[in-house]
């Protein structure tokens, strides 16, 4: 499977924390973790409010009313995006220290929806969008940048741009995907060899999440 350029300070890490993971079967179940040194008290408060069980991991419904304390409102096929990009899992579950990255990383992407949004419209179109992803180290083809805002744009009306929770939604697409594909292009050559059953595996989830 054939890709494009994808260098930048992704390549390098971009900033983003590291995967809590490695990659593996989807299905796995996930165990608990712990928050990492130095995390937020209010975070950790925030974490465990949701955990009402006290079993160290919450679940879809319980994460989207913790971001929604955060002023973070999703969707849940959001919220089970984020979970599985960060556990690796479909699970369904999330601990603490895949909460902690998932919550930092969301910081930093509202930074960058805000930074780009340079109208204050409360959207960004397709060559702010691809300039966001750029400032991320995605090096993201204009062709593809306009299929995401063709499925993310809400309204339809010609104005053809993205708001900020469709945009998280192109961030983990594009950074889950990109993970993936890395995996296989050992030498960065910006191509790499699946199996169909491993194309389906990586693909799958983030169509049914």
């Amino acid at each position: 499977m054939a890709g494009y350029g994808y260098g930048g300070p992704y390549g390098s890490g971009g900033g983003y924390p590291p995967p809590a993971q490695p990659y593996g079967n989807p299905f796995t179940a996930l165990t608990p973790s712990s928050f990492p040194p130095g995390t937020d008290p209010n975070l950790v408060a925030c974490f465990q409010m949701a955990d009402q069980d006290g079993s160290g991991l919450v679940d879809d419904r319980e994460l989207q009313r913790a971001l929604s304390s955060y002023n973070q409102g999703f969707s849940l096929r959001t919220v089970r995006l984020l979970m599985y990009l960060f556990t690796h899992t479909n699970s369904g579950r999330i601990g603490p220290r895949e909460f902690t990255g998932l919550f930092h990383c969301l910081q930093m992407w509202r930074g960058t929806f805000e930074r780009f949004d340079r109208d204050r419209s409360g959207k960004i179109d397709g060559p702010e969008l691809r300039e966001a992803l750029l400032s991320m180290g995605f090096v993201v083809p204009p062709v593809v940048v306009d299929l995401l805002v063709s499925k993310f744009d809400k309204y339809g009306d010609g104005s053809r741009a993205i708001e900020y929770d469709n945009f998280i939604e192109c961030c983990l697409i594009v950074k889950g995907l990109t993970e993936k594909f890395k995996e296989r292009d050992t030498m960065l050559s910006g191509s790499a060899t699946f199996t169909y059953e491993s194309f389906m595996l990586t693909v799958l989830p983030f169509l049914i999440a």
